[in-house]
This record gives C-alpha cells, structure tokens and sequence, in this order.
C-alpha cells in the first residue's frame, strides 16, 4: 500500500481508540497494533518520515487493513495482547517460551485428591500453579503431605458409600499418612482444613499452618496428651526450619509481582518474582524479540501481562524499573527507591542478568559468536584427545532413523570450523537396503556419500562420526575401504547412551573429559543429526511419502495397517502373528488376508 493509496482511504479512519491489523497480498497477517488514536497511528505508518528500516519493510509488505474501534486505550491493549497471543503475527513481539509447567491439581470430588500434572482440564478443579521447576513443586508436594494428611487412593468417596460401610482403611491409614475418610474416621471439615493448610503452604504462607499446629499442640497439653502434643511441637519445628530456608523478603510485604528487563539489541530478557506472604514462590526469566524497535517500555508491558496471565497472579501491586502503562487502573506501578521492594527489584535484575550470561555461556560451548582462534582452540583440543594427524575443521556424522521398524532414512550434518554448515547437510533415502537393517543402511548411505565427494572432486572431512555401536562403524569402514579411501579421513563411532568413542578394530572405548568443551562439541553434533534426522523422517511421514508394506495387501487401508503398526510395533512382527492374534486387532476376514499375502510372498 502506497503512501497516496492510504490518503485516498484515511478518511474513513476514526479517531477513536482501538487495534488495527496489517495484512500482506496473500492475506497473511504481518501485525496487530493498539492505538490512542487509529488514524494518527495507522497514518504514522505511511509518512515520509519513517526512519526504521524493519518499519519501512513492513509497509512495503502491507497491502491491506482492518481496524477494530474499542471503548479505551486499556481495552486496546489488552485486545492487542490476546490477538498476538494468538495468531503471534510475524512483526509483533515473539515471547519465547512455548514450554509447559506443572500444576498442582486439587481433584473436584468428595476429599479431593491432590497430585502433581501438567494437563489443565477444564473439569471444575482447582489448579495451583504453574510451577517453573518440576523438581522443587515435587519435593514441596511430598513435604506438605508429611505434615497434612491427604488420600492417594482413587475410591469414590461419596457420602453414601462411605455410610454403606463399602471402603476399608488400607496401609496408608496404618502408616499415618491418611486419617481413613474411607470409613468414615476423618471429616470432610477436618480434611479441608488440610487442603487449606495445603493451599497456604503452596502460597508461602508457612505461618498460618505453623499458627493452626500452635493450638493444636496447646489443646492436646491441656488434655494432658502429650505424646500428640509432642508430635505438633515437632511438626512446627519442622515447618519454621522450612520456613527459614524459603526465599522470605519481608513478613511485612504482601503479596507483589516483581519484573526486571535486560536490552540486548532486538532481544529483551524478563525476570518476573512472584512474591506471597513476603515469600518469593516463582521466579522465570522469558526471551523476547522485538521487530519494530519497541521501546523497553512496550516490551515491558507485553511481558507483564503476559506472564502474569500464564502464572495465574492476581498480585495487586507490580514492581518494575521503569514505568509503564498498565491496561488495569486497579493495578498499582511501583518504582520504588529504597527498603525491601527496592531490594526484591535488585534481586530480579540480579536473576535477569545471570539468565543472559548462562545463554551466552551456552552459545559459546556451540562456537557461536567466538573469535577463529576461540573456534580452533576447541578442535586443536579435539584433535589432541583423538590424536588425530591434523585439526578436525570438516567433521561429518551419520544417523539412522526408522519409525516403529519400519520407513528407514539416515541423515548426515556437517560441521565446518567447529559451526553447522547448513548447506552441506544431507538426507538419505534408503534405496538397496529391505527392511531394517541398521548395518547395510550405513554401508549405504556412507558410501554413497563419499562416492559423489571423490566423483565431484571434493575435499573429504578429516573426522567422520557414526553414531551407532561397533556394528555400524564397522559398516561404514567397509564402504570407505571399497571405495579406497582407508587412512584419508579417520573414521569413529560413537555410543547411543554411553558418549564413548570407538576406533574401528580397537576392543576399547576412548572417552572425553566429561567436562571438556571437545565432548560438548560432539554432543551438539550428534544433538544436531538427530534433530535433523527426526525432522525429515517426520516430514515425510505428515506428507504420506511413506508406504506402508501393509498397505500393499488388497483389502487392507492404510487405518488398517497404522493399527497393526499400533499394536505389533513393526511389519516384522505382524507376519510372525498368527491367524487368531491378527483377528483380534482387525477381524477374521482381514487377518486372512494378510496371512495369505504372506505366506504366498514365502512360495
């Protein structure tokens, strides 16, 4: 859209607030915008003033718009977020983090059961979390049920069946770990007392069951039960331990969000605090990329709101370093200077800032971004380790991939100066090999590989990687011994799970310093095959390249032979079934007709 085509329709513009939309030719959306005032800011666009080169690129690629007016600016915004939630527009700000987070589910039923999961259905329970650390909301899980009481069991635990008499205690009861609501011998009120010990525990707020555990204790002295006011006094001593090893800022604080922002360029880190009770509960870093040159501000805001949605806080105060404009009016901004939020906020600048370093550690174990000599000093190392005659600067490595025995492929990366070089990798049919045989599709697929190089005169890898056992590497050998090229690259097999290196005749394995950046090096190149491997064989599958030998039997479609597949893992074993078994799975008329397929592939 033209500087003139835009000034014969923004007449028809409003100057209200609301978000618009740009679109391509193919009618892709490119952006979503918010505005104060849509044709202001739909107009800024196509001034002549326009000084963002990206910004410039994106009006070239706009061929139409739409608009969409809203009561205010806060509804603008929040509109805009939830349109780039979900069609994440090519332009618009990417938060990059698509991972899921474990909750902690209390169960909608009579003494609901609490477990840990990552599935959130929308069946009346409740949902703790998410949790950022599978690990820590384990061991809090399991610490909670040590002190409060919980079924694990799956009985239904109606109020009628429990009156009936229809459920025994089990060895959970025995162990002290139940109270048996299952007969009966616990309340529903006094087990959902539990559950809310539970809930404020999982909040932070240690206090308020420490408080609860205080009376009970002081109850049972009174009754001169002091065995079980014994047992409270050593709960409680357990639970302040607990407590003081928690992440506590300030008894004082109520509950806060807290978010930091770190600028590197086009891509922004984001470290958000969660605080309860005067307890930080969650900490998470997000990576975001900016298209546009949003200011700090903009991507700020986006973060904010975005997180604080995927977290589930309902905080009524947020802390940040700067300001921002927030959608909800009810929603306090705090910068604050000095005392404990100025602290909380230190602190979270403090976890943004390791967050960038341990990525740029991470990108220079890959290569990324190092100087040539940093690059070489990791191969001159792995040169050394493997004794290798020169520099490994051309590594190349191999791997196979079937699908439940069947539709083999390999795939071959290649690594140049320590870095993918992505135009040199290759995928491999397998043409001469029936069936799987991991042995005879290496010998293949190498020796088709160095074929062509030598063909096309050129340069051959000083390291070749065969990830596989002995089997394999001896495979490879014999296809670089046939085609004469034993001793002009040094050939290794690597271990599945091990990481051990294998020469080829040598009975013993060779292994790296498991600290060494050599061994990180060979890691992210078998990482690499794999990813690369498993991407072509599920392509391929997505697009029904792959023929199932099944399919080939009149009579049998291809649900069918997906369900036998299913069921007996390979074509392999579908034809060692008998008649009985294959008529289980897909009826006696089906099963005969894959026993007479093969038994006539037999004569």
């Amino acid at each position: 859209m033209t500087q003139e085509q835009f000034k014969n329709i923004a007449h028809t513009i409003p100057h209200e607030p609301g978000i618009y939309k740009y679109f391509n030719e193919n009618d892709q959306l490119l952006y979503v915008g918010k505005a104060k005032d849509l044709r202001k800011r739909v107009g800024s666009y196509f001034s002549k003033s326009l000084d963002n080169f990206k910004t410039m690129q994106l009006v070239k690629k706009i061929h139409h718009f739409t608009f969409t007016i809203v009561d205010s600016e806060q509804d603008a915004f929040l509109l805009e977020n939830a349109l780039i939630k979900e069609y994440k527009p090519r332009y618009n700000i990417n938060l990059k983090d698509d991972k899921t987070y474990p909750f902690i589910v209390i169960k909608k039923e009579s003494f609901p059961r609490v477990f840990f999961t990552r599935k959130k259905l929308h069946d009346g329970s409740e949902y703790i979390g998410p949790f950022t650390n599978q690990d820590t909301v384990r061991d809090l899980l399991a610490f909670i049920k040590e002190y409060i009481p919980l079924r694990n069991c799956k009985l239904p635990l109606t109020e009628t069946n429990i009156n009936k008499g229809k459920f025994k205690v089990c060895l959970e009861y025995h162990l002290g770990n139940c109270k048996g609501p299952c007969e009966g011998l616990q309340s529903f009120q006094d087990y959902s007392d539990g559950i809310q010990q539970m809930r404020d525990m999982l909040k932070g707020n240690v206090g308020s069951v420490i408080t609860n555990y205080k009376e009970q204790m002081q109850d049972f002295a009174a009754k001169m039960e002091f065995e079980k006011a014994e047992m409270f006094r050593k709960k409680i001593e357990q639970l302040e331990n607990y407590q003081s090893k928690s992440v506590v800022v300030s008894k004082h604080l109520s509950n806060l969000d807290v978010f930091s922002i770190l600028r590197d360029g086009d891509v922004a880190y984001v470290n958000y605090l969660m605080v309860q009770a005067g307890t930080i509960i969650q900490t998470h870093t997000a990576q975001l990329e900016a298209h546009l040159d949003e200011s700090d501000e903009e991507v700020l805001a986006f973060a904010i709101i975005n997180m604080r949605d995927r977290f589930n806080s309902q905080s009524n105060e947020i802390i940040v370093p700067i300001p921002i404009t927030f959608p909800d009016e009810r929603i306090a901004i705090t910068i604050p200077k000095a005392g404990d939020k100025k602290k909380l906020l230190e602190l979270s600048l403090k976890n943004v800032n390791y967050f960038q370093e341990e990525l740029r550690k991470k990108k220079i174990l890959h290569l990324e971004g190092k100087s040539d000599w940093e690059k070489k000093s990791v191969l001159y190392e792995l040169q050394e380790y493997l004794q290798l005659p020169e520099a490994p600067v051309h590594i190349e490595c191999f791997d196979n991939s079937n699908f439940q025995g069947s539709f083999p492929v390999s795939a071959m990366v290649c690594f140049k100066e320590g870095m993918p070089s992505n135009k040199d990798y290759r995928h491999y049919n397998v043409k001469t090999v029936e069936g799987i045989n991991d042995f005879a599709t290496m010998k293949e697929v190498v020796g088709r590989r160095y074929k062509r190089l030598v063909a096309e005169e050129q340069s051959l890898p000083q390291l070749v990687i065969i990830d596989g056992g002995k089997g394999q590497l001896g495979s490879a050998m014999e296809a670089i011994s046939e085609l004469g090229l034993v001793g002009q690259m040094v050939v290794v097999g690597l271990a599945k799970n091990e990481e051990e290196i294998f020469f080829p005749g040598d009975s013993e394995s060779k292994k790296l310093p498991w600290d060494s950046d050599s061994l990180k090096l060979i890691r992210r190149i078998r990482d690499e095959v794999h990813r690369f491997g498993i991407t072509f064989h599920r392509n391929k599958r997505s697009k029904g390249t792959f023929k199932n030998e099944l399919e080939e039997i009149k009579g049998i479609g291809k649900q069918t032979a997906e369900d036998l597949l299913k069921a007996f893992k390979s074509v392999k074993n579908v034809k060692l079934k008998s008649e009985k078994e294959l008529a289980e799975k897909v009826g006696l008329a089906k099963a005969k007709l894959i026993i007479n397929h093969f038994s006539a592939k037999k004569i």
